[in-house]
């Protein structure tokens, strides 16, 4: 029986804690609020001899994704880390690194996008790199983002996926608040992530390959198609590597959660943080005789879209909680791929979407029972026109 090593951790330096364990060959780092304590405890690391890593200094976020991208396109092992507006400078490189088929892994900070400046968080950063190509893991606490974080690594690189992973933890809520959590020892970590070797790189001289060149009519279009090969593949790899995690540290991983869900009419889908606080009101509700549950979204990208459809199959009504907003589209992102993976089953269910802690506004128990008590009411009325709700909000459209 293993012993767990108890740590007391914020977000930030569990990640750097994983990324110190992972020992990259390189990571770029530029800061940016809630992500730069990441950076700084990481670098610590390398300034105490704890990690043997390239630690490379830039002057923007594009930069240190343009350099990431250098460093992985040679074969090393790349990290970086960002959030908001520094994922957004690095919005030309982002795609890049998933065309070139990299298998970087990014810890990105979730922080409202500006403006007016607000350096709190939602999820509008990374909703926003939705269809980049890139792989999303969203956490719910601290320890989940240690975990995702090594995970992220052996999906990465795995040669049915080559694609980069965003393994992302809402700012502040999750940064730079502490946790208790269980971490694995270093040998653990080093013998279960092994040793990279590059598919592909440019110093390979045996096997030479071209990495951004021109790319017109003649063959972009089959370059897209494989890159939608590895997205395919990979929710299959990473329901596989986290059951092999789960034997490593006794935590298992899937796609999502399904939080007393099986029997549920009343449920609610969401991801990151705010999980945690509607499992306590889903655990409330049922004392009291409401059937209510959860679907916990781990895997945003790729989609789980079959797999979600059946776990919410009993459910009378779904309310679906988005911290970001599609301007002028029908709902938030979240909400429209439910609706998506719902379409066609031949099954009516009442849907409601709530927009919810923009900018980082508090999500409170008695917001979440209020959405609860919302979709009861649909289940017995149908969905209203105004299907679209904000909760928590000041005002005139607030529920």
């Amino acid at each position: 029986m293993r012993v767990a090593r108890r740590l007391i951790l914020t977000g930030n330096d569990a990640t750097a804690e994983a990324m110190r364990q992972i020992a990259p060959d390189v990571v770029t780092c530029f800061p940016i609020t809630p992500q730069t304590e990441l950076m700084h405890k990481f670098a610590e690391h390398v300034a105490d001899g704890d990690v043997d890593t390239e630690l490379v200094l830039v002057e923007s976020e594009h930069s240190a994704m343009s350099a990431a991208v250098g460093a992985a396109a040679a074969g090393a092992r790349a990290m970086t880390a960002t959030a908001a507006n520094g994922l957004a400078l690095m919005w030309e490189i982002v795609y890049i690194a998933a065309s070139y088929r990299l298998p970087i892994v990014m810890p990105v900070v979730n922080r409202a996008l500006s403006g007016p400046i607000n350096i709190h968080c939602d999820h509008s950063d990374t909703m926003g790199c939705r269809d980049t190509g890139w792989i999303q893991l969203y956490s719910e606490n601290a320890q989940e983002a240690y975990d995702n974080t090594i995970q992220a690594l052996r999906i990465a690189e795995h040669p049915d996926v080559l694609l980069p992973v965003m393994v992302t933890f809402d700012g502040f809520i999750l940064s730079h608040t502490a946790e208790i959590l269980e971490g694995l020892e270093d040998a653990e970590v080093k013998d279960w992530i092994g040793t990279y070797e590059a598919k592909y790189s440019i110093l390979n001289t045996d096997d030479p390959v071209t990495m951004g060149p021109l790319d017109l009519q003649d063959y972009y279009f089959e370059h897209k198609r494989q890159q939608v090969e590895g997205m395919r593949h990979a929710p299959a790899v990473i329901r596989d590597i986290g059951r092999a995690y789960g034997e490593l540290s006794g935590r298992s991983y899937d796609l999502f959660e399904a939080y007393r869900l099986e029997d549920a009419e009343f449920a609610v889908v969401a991801l990151g943080s705010t999980c945690g606080t509607t499992k306590v009101v889903v655990d409330e509700l049922r004392e009291q005789g409401t059937k209510a549950g959860l679907l916990k979204i781990r895997s945003f990208r790729p989609f789980p879209e079959a797999e979600i459809a059946e776990a919410l199959g009993n459910a009378k009504a779904i309310g679906v909680l988005d911290r970001s907003i599609s301007f002028g589209a029908p709902g938030g992102p979240v909400h429209k791929e439910i609706k998506a993976a719902l379409y066609g089953t031949g099954r009516e269910i009442g849907i409601v979407n709530y927009i919810y802690g923009l900018g980082g506004r508090d999500m409170s128990v008695n917001d979440i029972k209020t959405a609860f008590a919302g979709l009861e009411k649909v289940a017995r009325e149908g969905t209203p026109d105004d299907n679209i709700r904000f909760l928590g909000l000041r005002g005139e459209g607030g529920v």
